[in-house]
């Protein structure tokens, strides 16, 4: 990770921006442990799914926290890698879903063209 670009996450910071936002801070922390929390599904399910989302956001905090909560819950090597195939799918699917619009919009820009002898 480019510590130019995306620092390194440190106590300081933590303390930092709960210092400067204490209630939403908490707020956030504890909202985080309710959603991780064993529930319908697993924590380890859990965090697959949040790699996957992370790796769609493309934030890299949120890639390294996230494998590494899935392995301390139990996740592999070979299940984190089939959740980032996944979230690799639905983001090449989100673009070719949305090739829709694209040619929606082709058709009405070619509504009144001659036809094509």
């Amino acid at each position: 990770m480019n510590d130019d670009i995306f620092p390194k996450t440190t106590a300081q910071y933590a303390k930092r921006r709960r210092e400067l936002a204490p209630e939403a801070a908490e707020a956030f922390s504890e909202f985080g442990k309710a959603v991780f929390r064993e529930g319908a599904l697993s924590r380890k399910h859990k965090q697959l799914i949040a790699v996957a989302v992370a790796h769609v956001t493309q934030c890299p905090y949120c890639i390294r926290g996230h494998t590494k909560a899935a392995t301390r819950d139990g996740a592999t090597s070979e299940e984190i890698m089939e959740a980032i195939w996944v979230a690799a799918e639905m983001r090449a699917g989100g673009a070719f879903a949305h090739s829709l619009i694209a040619l929606d919009v082709l058709s009405e820009d070619h509504a009144h063209d001659p036809p094509h002898e």
